[in-house]
């Protein structure tokens, strides 16, 4: 018999039932970055970073450029959506953990201002340098925790012809992702700093006591998710590795947060 297909719409709900915490962390992202940057701003960065995240992931696929040759394993085909032999959801994934990383580097990088946020350097390359490598970190964890997705809900979504040095994972992969982290945070950068022309792409924004944390926040709770995960499949020394890479950025963060609370946080305008 025939294969029955499967509609656009049908793929799409399936996607939200079957990648429902990638869909939480991207809804907490439309709340927080429209507090910062407005709606319109916000959904311009989602199809813009969208775009430059599958870009690099159809490449790699096809050409083993940025992250080095691997293949998407098309058992979920006709439950999700894919999209040029990418799943949908893997590259929306990228959007919010660059401005969670982003937000993030820019709390640590001035603790000393009341405003982080508003007043981050419009062309200062430090944040966005900072931002990458911080998003590299993320999928220190992610990666060697989505390649083992056959023993938790994610499935075996995708693999490499040869296993890579860190738990699978090739070192390119790492490279590739510092190389779209600076791509996707120096385009936040431009997007935060640029004035639009219309009122309501900039309706939504905010200040308020604490805004500058809430990226950061964001960041925390995609990084929880994973550790929790990591040691719950057993895989205890990748987890205690990813704890023993974030001591530095943890001790980094208490200290912008003693400082932003002995000064004071952003106040109302």
């Amino acid at each position: 018999m025939p294969e029955t297909a499967v509609s656009w719409d049908q793929l799409l709900w399936g996607t939200l039932i079957l990648r429902p915490y990638v869909f939480i962390f991207l809804t907490a992202y439309l709340c927080l970055a429209t507090w910062h940057l407005g709606l319109g701003q916000s959904v311009i960065y989602l199809i813009v970073g969208y775009s430059i995240a599958w870009l690099s992931e159809f490449s790699s696929i096809h050409t083993g450029f940025p992250y080095g040759w691997y293949t998407y394993i098309p058992a979920t085909r006709d439950q999700e959506l894919w999209i040029g032999g990418v799943p949908f959801m893997d590259s929306l994934s990228y959007v919010f953990l660059a401005y969670a990383s982003y937000s993030l580097a820019l709390l640590l990088l001035r603790p000393y201002q009341r405003c982080p946020q508003e007043n981050s350097p419009p062309h200062s390359l430090a944040p966005v340098f900072l931002a990458a490598v911080l998003f590299v970190t993320l999928d220190i964890i992610i990666d060697p925790l989505a390649l083992r997705g056959y023993r938790w809900f994610l499935g075996q979504i995708y693999g490499y012809p040869e296993p890579g040095i860190y738990f699978g994972i090739p070192l390119s992969n790492f490279a590739g992702w510092l190389l779209v982290g600076v791509m996707l945070t120096y385009f936040l950068q431009r997007l935060w700093a640029w004035s639009p022309p219309f009122a309501w792409l900039a309706r939504g924004r905010r200040s308020f006591p604490g805004v500058a944390f809430l990226g950061a926040g964001l960041y925390l709770g995609v990084l929880i998710f994973n550790l929790s995960l990591t040691f719950y499949i057993g895989e205890t020394l990748l987890g205690l590795v990813g704890l023993f890479i974030y001591l530095p950025v943890t001790a980094l963060a208490l200290a912008s947060w003693y400082q932003a609370r002995s000064r004071g946080l952003c106040s109302e305008k």
